[in-house]
């Protein structure tokens, strides 16, 4: 084979990767909830096929950099939430949106299982229109079912705020601890109470 040849088909290769990695790019979003303790949401979340990765951090208040200590017992308006990205060839939006309804309390107006304050609110935030529009529907729907008003929040999302590293993977890294906190928590009966 000749320099010439190898050049081209080595440019090939990257004009082929370069409109791959374009499209891919483009089938990945961001859904942003909170639901209680983020280290519960971001095992949930973590299991789905389609989601590459959830975070563990704060939104929807003013202060900038929060830390755990200031959010959860100052003032800053933040609540614990995740990131989800997720990938929207292989899971919907409205799926996500399923999936945190059930995983949470949407009746509890002070916090979620053993966890209570405003940090620890049920919280979806959208980011499109299209996304309020399907939070919406689906709050009327379970209204419906339930013949009770849903307590949880729905907000503009504006930015989110990584937590710690100790949080990130809490329940993999701290596996035991873990397992203890959800279980003195009664997450499980109480999701089991509501949604079986």
């Amino acid at each position: 084979m000749t320099k010439k040849f190898i050049n081209l088909k080595i440019l090939l290769i990257f004009i082929f990767l370069l409109v791959s990695n374009v499209g891919k790019a483009q089938n990945i979003e961001k859904a942003y909830f909170a639901g209680g303790c983020f280290w519960c949401m971001e095992e949930t979340f973590e299991k789905v096929e389609g989601v590459l990765e959830v975070i563990s951090g704060y939104s929807g208040g003013t202060t900038v950099n929060p830390t755990y200590k200031e959010v959860t017992y100052g003032n800053t308006g933040h609540f614990e939430v995740v990131e989800i990205k997720y990938n929207t060839q292989i899971i919907s939006y409205a799926k996500l949106l399923d999936l945190f309804w059930l995983n949470i309390d949407p009746f509890d107006k002070i916090g979620q299982f053993c966890d209570k304050g405003y940090s620890y609110r049920s919280v979806i935030f959208y980011v499109l229109d299209s996304e309020k529009k399907l939070i919406q529907e689906s709050i009327k729907k379970l209204e419906k079912k339930f013949n009770k008003k849903i307590v949880t929040y729905v907000r503009k999302f504006n930015k989110f705020y990584k937590a710690e590293n100790y949080h990130q993977d809490y329940y993999k890294e701290n596996f035991i601890n873990y397992l203890r906190y959800k279980k003195a928590c009664g997450r499980k009966k109480t999701l089991e109470k509501i949604w079986n």
